[in-house]
């Protein structure tokens, strides 16, 4: 989010893990998502930003499984192993190793004052468990129903 309010510009991947995370793991309607981005994106499109909110909502035309739900964590381990893009935007986590840096919620109190990245003080708590999250989205979008049209 750092990087699309300082550049206006964020990577398609990078959108979809956001996006996952807003309308999934924190159950925010996709339009809230939607009119955000479209103010900060320099390449904003009206169809193409609202098509893709939906698609990651689980509701568009051609939308991913509502039981799609992309990990922050896995995504930043496999997409950015070296940390090199999270360390860009977030420099509060620059001196914390690369194979650490994607959970700080993770260091301990001693690994907290080593690398000088104090939960709650340099860097957010977590404001949601993943796991409990998603199970809690999976929850909450299963019990739509589909509409069939005739």
């Amino acid at each position: 989010m750092r990087q699309l309010y300082q550049t206006g510009w964020m990577h398609n991947r990078v959108r979809m893990i956001v996006g996952s995370f807003l309308c999934k793991n924190l159950l925010i309607h996709w339009r809230e998502g939607e009119k955000w981005f479209f103010d900060k994106l320099v390449d904003a499109d009206i169809a193409s930003n609202s098509a893709g909110w939906q698609w990651i909502a689980g509701c568009g035309a051609d939308a991913a499984p509502y039981f799609r739900v992309f990990n922050p964590l896995t995504q930043g381990l496999k997409f950015d192993s070296d940390g090199k893009y999270v360390k860009k935007f977030i420099p509060e986590l620059e001196k914390i190793p690369s194979n650490r840096v994607h959970a700080p919620w993770k260091l301990d109190e001693n690994d907290q004052l080593k690398f000088n990245c104090i939960l709650g003080k340099h860097y957010p708590k977590p404001i949601v468990s993943l796991s409990e999250s998603r199970e809690r989205a999976l929850e909450a979008f299963s019990t739509l129903k589909m509409t069939k049209y005739e």
